[in-house]
């Protein structure tokens, strides 16, 4: 029977979560991740039953000087659609039920169960988020490092929303981004008709199969999460690319992060936030300790002590990993 254990809890794992006093113990998420992006990116339903239709404005019309008794040609604009998809993320739990009924804990024990998926569940979509490849993987959604994945012009317009750090080790290197969410920029999708968020559905009592066919009631909960990343205006993303942790001074840093702002067209088109892993927050953190940069400042947002770089919120991800491998031309 190898699946106990490893797809379904087993009494090792009701006895660890259950205090001296019978009750199903708070546990200690030692696995769970911080990653605010999820907490910020705004939401809309998409025009399609997968995704989302985007119709992008790729050339303006010209506009001509007129001489007495002489008329102008006519111009237009140039469109281009473009159509983001969106991932379905799920995930079964079952659970034996005589194991969940034990000391009437029921409803804790498979509460427990809930937080688990869910920071599973989150921690995917993060990942997919920011490295999600549509061409490797074709059911998940494109994320953003694939869209800002080289430096050549001539290959792709974002390329100039790209800072080069400059770093150059093999598969040691990390991203920062600046993104500006908007209705008219960059937002979250989920497909027409469809609901918003997370879903949560409890299956109730079910008869579950072991590995070997035999049948026993349980307790099934099915978890449910479509969701897409639209980038209207590729103009309000800039990705700080090639970031060597061993060799980046705070001073780079900071000079990368104003190239970064400036890059913005309009900060009011939208809401600017910078997202960047543990190890370069903490660079900034030290910075701001220090002193030594009059671009940095610390505030409370929700409650939380957040630290900001010229009245931007610097958010946490640590889905933004330290192997990427270098954005070359």
């Amino acid at each position: 029977m190898p699946l106990v254990g490893v797809k379904f809890p087993t009494l090792g794992d009701v006895a660890k979560r259950t205090d001296p006093n019978g009750k199903i113990d708070v546990i200690v998420e030692m696995l769970t991740q911080t990653n605010e992006i999820l907490e910020d990116m705004p939401f809309i339903e998409g025009n399609l039953p997968t995704g989302h239709k985007t119709i992008v404005r790729t050339g303006l019309p010209t506009a001509s000087w007129r001489k007495l008794n002489y008329g102008v040609p006519q111009s237009k604009s140039m469109t281009q659609p473009v159509i983001d998809t969106c991932g379905m993320l799920e995930a079964y739990a079952e659970i034996d039920k005589d194991l969940a009924d034990l000391n009437g804990n029921t409803a804790a024990f498979r509460l427990s169960e809930d937080r688990a998926f869910l920071e599973a569940m989150n921690q995917q979509m993060a990942e997919t988020l920011f490295y999600g490849d549509t061409a490797k993987h074709p059911e998940r959604f494109l994320g953003l490092s694939p869209r800002y994945s080289t430096l050549n012009k001539n290959r792709a317009k974002t390329a100039e929303n790209i800072i080069d750090a400059g770093g150059t080790a093999a598969n040691a290197l990390t991203s920062a981004f600046l993104v500006c969410w908007g209705e008219q920029t960059a937002h979250g999708i989920y497909p027409k008709g469809s609901k918003a968020g997370f879903q949560h559905t409890d299956k109730g009592q079910v008869t579950l199969e072991d590995a070997e066919g035999g049948k026993y009631e349980g307790y099934r909960t099915h978890y449910k999460w479509d969701i897409g990343l639209t980038v209207r205006d590729w103009r309000y993303i800039v990705r700080l690319a090639n970031i060597d942790l061993k060799t980046v001074t705070d001073e780079d840093l900071i000079e990368y992060m104003v190239a970064a702002v400036e890059t913005l067209p309009d900060q009011k088109m939208g809401r600017p936030v910078f997202y960047m892993n543990r190890q370069l927050r903490t660079r900034l953190r030290n910075a701001f300790r220090r002193g030594t940069n009059v671009n940095l400042s610390l505030g409370e947002v929700g409650g939380k002590h957040v630290i900001s770089f010229d009245e931007i919120p610097v958010k946490r991800c640590d889905s933004l990993v330290n192997t990427e491998a270098r954005v070359i031309a």
